[in-house]
C-alpha cells in the first residue's frame, strides 16, 4: 500500500489534463492519515486556483459558518481533509464554472480514500460529489437529495453548494438551516475535539 504523503505529492504534481485547463494544472487538496472529516466539493474556482488554498473564497466563509469552525480548525488537515471532485480549476462555462474533470476521480480516488482510514464523516457538497459517492441512492434532484439527508447520515451529510449564487435556494428552503445545520455543527464539534 502506498504512503499517503507520497500519493499527495504525486497528485499535486499531476499534469494529465493540462491541455484542457486554461489556467493550467494546480491540483488543490488537503489530507492526512489523521483526518476525521472529509469535505468533497466540486472543484477550485479562480480565486482558489490563484491562492492554492481550498475554499479560500466567500463560499468557503459560508461553509465554515455552516460547520461552526474557524479557519485554523478548517485548515488543520489532521482534522479535516478536503478532496474536491476536480482537483484543478476546470475553466469557465456559459453559466458558471465548467464541471469538474473526471480524470481526478478515475486516477486518484481509489488509491487516496483507503489511505484515510480515520474518516468518520464525509460531507458531500453539490451534485457532482453526490453523484459520485451516492450513485443510485441519490434522489431525483439536488433539493430532494439534501432533503433526504437522514437517509445517508451518519456516514454522509448532504449539502448544497454554499455559493452566494445559491441565495435563492436558501430562501426557498429554510428547513435546510433549521434542520440540517444544527445536526451538522453538533457532529463536527464532536469529531474535531
Amino acid at each position: 500500500m502506498m504512503d499517503l504523503n507520497i500519493l499527495l505529492k504525486e497528485i499535486r504534481a499531476c499534469t494529465v489534463c493540462e491541455e484542457y485547463l486554461l489556467l493550467g494544472p494546480r491540483p488543490i487538496l488537503a489530507a492526512s492519515k489523521k483526518s476525521r472529516i472529509l469535505i468533497v466539493g466540486q472543484a477550485p474556482g479562480t480565486r482558489v486556483h490563484k491562492s492554492g488554498i481550498p475554499w479560500d473564497d466567500p463560499s468557503g466563509d459560508k461553509l465554515r459558518d455552516w460547520l461552526g469552525v474557524d479557519k485554523k480548525t478548517f485548515y488543520n488537515d489532521d482534522k479535516i481533509a478536503i478532496v474536491p471532485m476536480g482537483l484543478c480549476y476546470p475553466g469557465k462555462g456559459k453559466t458558471g464554472d465548467l464541471p469538474p474533470r473526471k480524470e481526478c476521480a478515475e486516477l486518484y480516488f481509489d488509491r487516496l480514500l483507503p489511505l484515510m482510514k480515520n474518516i468518520q464523516l464525509t460531507i458531500l457538497i453539490g451534485q457532482y460529489a453526490q453523484a459520485y459517492y451516492l450513485k443510485n441512492r441519490r434522489k431525483s434532484n439536488l433539493t430532494e437529495t439534501v432533503k433526504a439527508w437522514r437517509d445517508y447520515f451518519p456516514e454522509y451529510i448532504i449539502l448544497p453548494h454554499p455559493s452566494p449564487r445559491n441565495f435563492g435556494w436558501f430562501k426557498k428552503n429554510p428547513w435546510f438551516e433549521e434542520e440540517v445545520l444544527p445536526i451538522l455543527k453538533t457532529k463536527i464539534n464532536k469529531l474535531i475535539k
